[in-house]
């Protein structure tokens, strides 16, 4: 039961299975998920922070699971990861970013250029830091990276 729970969480509800760039759907759901709640539900900074916090241990958690019963060091169908990054690139959104489509497709491109380019030390955590915690680690570096372009681009937007 641990382990089907730890492949729900790490593939997102099993979008890491979408045959075409289970990532970028990945975060594309994170995104429309973000919104959603936002529009309906409202958003707490306090309470998204803390959503986010467990969405990343969890993530590395159920990563950790996956790398060790499946041997592959970072498999594409693992996909919490980006969903993590993507809510801190969400982040700003609650620190004075307009919530609408132009911010939200900001905070997606933003997020999935740094996920792809990998600049230090999103890079470096994607090849020196393994298993679970490395699998994470480098999202939420590319969600830094793209919540502070996207804040201090606020004006812009």
């Amino acid at each position: 039961m641990r382990d089907k729970i730890c492949k729900v969480i790490a593939t997102f509800f099993y979008t890491g299975y979408m045959p075409i760039a289970p990532g970028t759907w990945a975060s594309l759901f994170t995104v429309l998920a973000f919104w959603a709640f936002a529009h309906w539900v409202g958003l707490d900074l306090g309470i998204f922070a803390l959503t986010t916090a467990i969405v990343s241990l969890l993530g590395i958690f159920a990563a950790q699971r996956m790398v060790k019963l499946n041997g592959v060091e970072d498999p594409r169908w693992i996909v919490i990861d980006e969903t993590a990054g993507m809510l801190v690139s969400l982040t700003p959104l609650l620190l004075g970013v307009p919530i609408k489509p132009i911010t939200l497709l900001a905070a997606f491109i933003l997020f999935r250029i740094f996920d792809i380019l990998k600049p230090f030390p999103v890079g470096w955590a994607d090849r020196k830091v393994h298993g679970g915690l490395g699998i994470v680690l480098d999202d939420l570096f590319a969600g830094v990276y793209s919540a502070v372009i996207l804040y201090f681009c606020r004006g812009l937007l």
